[in-house]
């Protein structure tokens, strides 16, 4: 714990992972239980936010982010963590 510190109300919201191949990914977590809660593409910003939830646990889904013109700053060894997502009160 932290000395002095007050405490903040945390909520999860998600973590993000950047994929290469949207439908290949959407396939392995698939295979995983997990199912499509919710979709967002991006026209302007020419991207898709795909998140993935089991049944039932639909609150702490995963991100997956699909940049449509590649991206080709993901490292090829699958290190593709984006961020953990909290949302807080005030900060």
């Amino acid at each position: 714990r932290f000395q002095g510190y007050a405490r903040m109300a945390l909520t999860y919201l998600h973590v993000m992972v950047r994929v290469k191949d949207l439908e290949k990914s959407m396939a392995f977590y698939e295979l995983l239980g997990l199912r499509e809660t919710r979709r967002y593409d991006s026209e302007q910003g020419r991207f898709t936010l795909v998140y993935l939830a089991p049944p039932g646990q639909e609150e702490a889904p995963l991100e997956l982010t699909y940049n449509w013109d590649g991206d080709e700053g993901l490292p090829s060894d699958s290190r593709h963590f984006g961020h953990l997502a909290y949302g807080v009160d005030n900060i």
